[in-house]
């Protein structure tokens, strides 16, 4: 299989992990060899129940066994897309309640950046340093990473950024601008908090030159942080909100959520102002709903905050600096790349999967399922303790 995947499937990277998959349940992945993986990453946040979940798997093969895709997006009414858009609707503060589902979280953003010109009658575009949207075209555009959008480029024009937790930098926002876009909790840059009101402020800005606020959500959202959504817990409400990764429950989705009356906009002047094949395609959207169901009636949302402390306590060594984020988007800051590249590659060994970060070298992705146990966490806690000692042990 390893050399198939190396020969036939398209490459990320020239040095793929390269796991052979057998099968995952629970928090554990398994390879071909049967060796059993303690899952620290969830897919990099995707699979909020875990793999295998039992009411995510029903939900999909019952959905299966009455119809697949049936017509493009917004033409028929389909039971598992209209209740997955009233759910989210009802989970959401006023005015968010009309929902565009797509197939990934980086469509989303697309959909999103056209929808606030199409608002607003305006061309400009704020992101922020060290951002991480997604890397289609449109979401290429809002980084600032000069050597990933350099091969790429011409990018979408009138781009601009600021540096998120920095309000001297709200200046820029201007009567130009047609939104700011954010993630709630900085993802790639090192799962970087927003300060005490920080987001807040940001909306009152562009309340008050007339421009957008999008919030990205497609990491901090659905439960990981404490709350449905993450920027629940910084006393904000977005214009749009975008989602993805962990809503599908282990399948692709991405979906952009705003007013009713700004959502209205796509219909007309042109029609068609967004269009996708298989967004809200019925088994995807039912696995999404079976997801977000279980997060809402369990106590999945208030555990991930007790499973924070619980990391916390057990991820204490002088090669950690610090351990940033919330809930269970978490990432260990390590002294130097060199012991975070050690500690990732040498867990797969010890039976543990960790991941890094886009744009901090020195941090360790601990985004397990939420789901994990508390035994499970301190199993994984315990390996990377141990390999950390033992590379103290070698300096």
């Amino acid at each position: 299989m390893k050399a198939g995947f190396l020969k036939y499937q398209a490459q990320t990277s020239p040095y793929p992990l390269a796991l052979e998959i057998s099968h995952a349940k629970g928090s554990y992945i398994f390879d071909t060899n049967n060796k059993c993986y303690l899952d620290f990453v969830a897919g990099v946040s995707a699979c909020t129940l875990g793999h295998s979940h039992p009411k995510v798997v029903n939900a999909i093969k019952n959905q299966a066994d009455k119809y697949l895709h049936v017509m493009v997006y917004g033409e028929y009414a389909q039971q598992p897309a209209v209740e997955l858009c009233k759910f989210i609707a009802t989970h959401l503060p006023d005015p968010l309640e009309s929902t565009y589902l797509v197939n990934s979280g980086t469509e989303a953003i697309e959909g999103a950046l056209k929808l606030a010109r199409r608002v607003t009658g305006r061309s400009q575009i704020i992101a922020a340093h060290n951002a991480y949207h997604g890397n289609t075209m449109g979401s290429l555009s809002l980084m600032d990473f000069e050597e990933r959008k350099a091969p790429f480029r011409p990018l979408l024009p009138d781009i601009s950024h600021i540096t998120f937790n920095y309000e001297p930098h709200f200046k820029h926002i201007t009567s130009k601008t047609a939104a700011v876009i954010v993630e709630t909790i900085q993802g790639g840059a090192g799962f970087i908090e927003p300060k005490v009101n920080y987001l807040a402020k940001l909306k009152a800005k562009c309340q008050a030159v007339g421009a957008l606020l999008i919030l990205d959500e497609i990491q901090p959202g659905i439960g990981r942080t404490g709350k449905l959504f993450g920027f629940q817990n910084y006393n904000v409400i977005p214009d749009i909100v975008v989602t993805g990764k962990g809503l599908g429950g282990g399948l692709p989705i991405g979906a952009f959520t705003a007013s009713k009356a700004h959502m209205d906009l796509l219909q007309d002047s042109p029609k068609l102002g967004h269009i996708t094949t298989f967004g809200g395609n019925p088994l995807i959207a039912a696995s999404a709903l079976a997801t977000l169901q279980e997060v809402v009636t369990s106590d999945l949302m208030a555990e991930a905050l007790k499973k924070e402390q619980l990391i916390k306590k057990h991820l204490k060594h002088p090669l950690i600096t610090e351990i940033r984020g919330r809930g269970l988007m978490l990432a260990a800051i390590t002294t130097s790349a060199e012991v975070t590249n050690q500690v990732i590659l040498e867990a797969q060994n010890q039976g543990l999967i960790l991941f890094w970060l886009l744009f901090e070298p020195k941090a360790i992705r601990i985004t397990p399922p939420l789901t994990i146990s508390n035994e499970e966490i301190i199993k994984g806690c315990g390996i990377i303790i141990d390999l950390l000692n033992k590379i103290s042990d070698t300096k």
